[in-house]
């Protein structure tokens, strides 16, 4: 590691997944990196780690490959195959060997991929860890969606809350999962979302469930009995894979989308650090979206990469706080992220109408755009390969 008295060219406030990515990124380019430790502050990017699941694409893949921290074996399970289905027989369904890929996406160990990237910030010599910021041209503020820094700095968070909680638990079922992904529109108890992800390698019978419901009834769910809880899972998930067996703790949140309303600016001069000193926002502390399309992490990364990008195409002679370099991030990432909160957000709306005629005509869509070949497979390539 570096030594405390050595200058350094960037802080990072939030050691997260988010903030160890950024931060082995600038190392690899020679950037002497302060990561700031704020656990209390980073819910969203390191909470729930042991039922939360996320999924990588491709380009999120080759990012944590490109960094030598991506997981293997049963802590990253390839999926062939994602079946979608509506509350009124809609159907859609993505397979990988009709994409010519070897798979839709990849669902990932946290603790494995946390503890990756930990062991390679700690051999990172141009990385020192700190419990306190410490000064620099650039501040990358990566503390997850509850930020205490975006707080301090007055930077706007317009959150709208959503009717629904997320339920995320593991299960285990009597049949394997296939490497096949699973999802189900449903308003039997008001709008859900139910997510079956396949996880623990490909002969597995463990699924990662996330569940979006209405909050009383994700709280009824919390407090069932692991029998009871298992019993309304089979049946909400049509018992495609038999009898359901509750494995770990469950944990309820609720839903949001967030944006922060700018994501780059000046840090208000001290008497510690009287030079100019710019910030940028990523990750959760910037944006937060809908887990129904299961992107959370790669926007996240694909903000990581983007930053990492703009730095290192920058002008040899523009310093780290210049703020008209670190537009050029802000605009890629904002018309990225607000293109997928739009989807997400629509999507949501949209099945959260219990008007019968709108729920046969998402229906009749939803299975029209299974029928037609050349759409579905641009907005999946499209899924696949986005740095979002």
């Amino acid at each position: 590691m570096t030594h405390s008295s050595t200058p350094f060219d960037v802080c990072i406030r939030g050691a997260g997944i988010v903030g160890r990515s950024l931060a082995l990124m600038l190392a690899a380019q020679q950037l002497r990196v302060a990561l700031v430790h704020k656990a209390a502050a980073e819910p969203s990017e390191t909470g729930h780690s042991d039922v939360r699941a996320y999924s990588l694409n491709m380009a999120s893949k080759q990012l944590l490959s490109d960094l030598r921290c991506r997981p293997e074996g049963e802590a990253c399970t390839p999926i062939l195959q994602m079946q979608i289905q509506g509350d009124q027989g809609g159907d859609l369904r993505f397979d990988a060997a009709a994409q010519g890929v070897e798979a839709l996406n990849w669902m990932v160990d946290v603790p494995v991929l946390e503890a990756k990237l930990a062991q390679a910030v700690a051999y990172q010599t141009y990385i020192e860890e700190m419990a306190e910021p410490a000064s620099a041209p650039l501040t990358v503020i990566c503390e997850g969606r509850a930020s205490q820094t975006r707080a301090e700095l007055a930077v706007n968070f317009e959150v709208k809350h959503y009717a629904q909680h997320a339920l995320a638990c593991r299960i285990q079922t009597t049949e394997p999962h296939h490497q096949v992904a699973r999802q189900w529109f449903q308003n039997t108890h008001g709008p859900e979302i139910l997510a079956l992800l396949p996880i623990g390698g490909e002969n597995s019978h463990v699924w990662a469930v996330v569940w979006s419901l209405t909050p009383e009834r994700a709280q009824t769910l919390l407090h069932a009995d692991a029998v009871e809880f298992g019993t309304q899972l089979a049946a909400a998930s049509q018992q495609v894979a038999g009898a359901v067996q509750l494995t770990s703790e469950r944990a309820v949140w609720p839903l949001q989308l967030a944006k922060a309303n700018r994501w780059i600016g000046l840090l208000p001069p001290t008497s510690a650090t009287p030079k100019s000193q710019a910030f940028a926002l990523a990750g959760d502390a910037a944006h937060a979206i809908h887990p129904l399309a299961g992107q959370g992490l790669n926007v996240g990364l694909g903000d990581v990469a983007e930053l990492a990008r703009v730095i290192q195409t920058k002008e040899f002679w523009r310093p780290l706080n210049d703020l008209k370099l670190l537009r050029r991030y802000e605009r890629a990432r904002q018309a990225e992220v607000w293109a997928m909160a739009w989807v997400t957000d629509g999507l949501q709306r949209l099945f959260a109408q219990p008007a019968l005629p709108v729920q046969k005509l998402r229906n009749w869509g939803m299975s029209g755009f299974n029928q037609f070949s050349p759409l579905k497979k641009w907005m999946a390539q499209h899924a696949m390969k986005s740095a979002s």
